[in-house]
């Protein structure tokens, strides 16, 4: 046995079916699965056993923790030499496994991560959403590559990789709220460990499903930023920024502009931004009303990251607190 995809799911026993019918496909078919019910009330386990005749399955449930404790205990069961993390809100295409074989033989990675896409069934929030988290107009576009950061790749546990060597070197998913990936990333980096992309082992992966709930999830981000520079000074970037100065200039210009009389020209740089937004969505999605729900979810994802990162950075670095509550019950969407 080579490979191990383990995935922890709470809730989510539709989506579990879908991924689960993804692996199922898989060209390369060296692997089990490890499936870890982290404390759902809603459980996968009629799912995981209609596939048992057709996949290696192994099927455990804990008491809830999150998921970086769920996946380290399927690093513990697990028999392959290479443990692979999937969300259980992504599908993967039929080569995606193969991709990752190929990559680790040619480049000698000892862990790795791939980029993520958007479904054509997705819905138009769906897409928005994708599109805000990965375009390169936004801070999302530092998702799938470290060309756009200036520094090393940190792959995302959505979609995510590691030899058993490097999981035992670094015990895993650190017990953090939000943030326990690039945590993870950042100490195999430090240990020495060969990390690199796979932009050929790209996921399917399913967005929150409405603007609400993909608020929480960039405020969390923006929070953990700050807890990540805290436990490793040093990884806090330039890009880091960009969201709290859009979310400065934003108040200030409408402020101004119903303040001042003919104010309103300081608004022109961010309409032309937001402009550009939806040029740039609605010619990718070849949607005007994606190209519009962009600009919004972008809004979004931009001033949720801000508010969350000004939060953790008064909280910890200001007041002294060791943690911040956030939203809380948000260890899955």
């Amino acid at each position: 046995m080579k490979y191990s995809i383990i995935v922890a799911v709470y809730n989510r026993p539709d989506e579990m079916a879908e991924l689960l019918e993804s692996l199922a496909a898989q060209t390369l078919k060296d692997f089990e699965i490890v499936v870890v019910e982290d404390g759902s009330t809603v459980t996968s386990a009629d799912v995981c056993e209609r596939w048992t005749g057709s996949l290696d399955i192994t099927y455990v449930t804990i008491p809830n923790g999150g998921p970086g404790p769920a996946r380290n205990h399927g690093c513990t069961i697990a028999d392959g030499n290479v443990f692979l993390f999937l969300d259980s809100d992504c599908t993967v295409p039929p080569t995606w496994l193969a991709s990752i074989d190929a990559a680790r033989t040619q480049r000698g990675l000892q862990a790795f991560g791939g980029p993520d896409r958007e479904h054509t069934a997705f819905s138009p929030v769906q897409k928005a959403i994708s599109y805000a988290m990965t375009s390169i107009l936004t801070t999302g576009g530092i998702r799938g590559s470290a060309v756009r950061t200036g520094g090393a790749f940190h792959p995302r546990s959505f979609n995510m990789g590691m030899d058993r060597e490097v999981f035992n070197v670094t015990k895993g998913f650190a017990p953090m709220r939000f943030g326990e990936d690039i945590d993870l990333s950042i100490r195999m980096i430090k240990a020495g460990f060969k990390v690199g992309l796979i932009p050929e082992a790209w996921v399917y992966h399913k967005r929150r499903t409405d603007l609400r709930k993909f608020y929480r999830q960039v405020f969390n981000s923006g929070d953990a930023r700050i807890n990540l520079t805290i436990k490793h000074p040093g990884t806090l970037k330039l890009t880091h920024f960009f969201p709290v100065a859009f979310l400065a200039y934003s108040i200030t210009a409408i402020v101004y502009t119903i303040v001042v009389p003919l104010g309103w020209s300081t608004l022109l740089p961010l309409a032309l931004y937001l402009a550009l937004i939806l040029l740039h969505a609605t010619l990718r999605q070849r949607s005007i009303t994606v190209g519009i729900l962009s600009v919004v979810a972008s809004c979004v994802q931009l001033f949720g990251y801000g508010l969350g990162f000004v939060r953790g950075l008064w909280f910890r670095m200001i007041l002294g607190r060791k943690d911040g509550h956030a939203f809380e019950q948000t260890y899955y969407k």
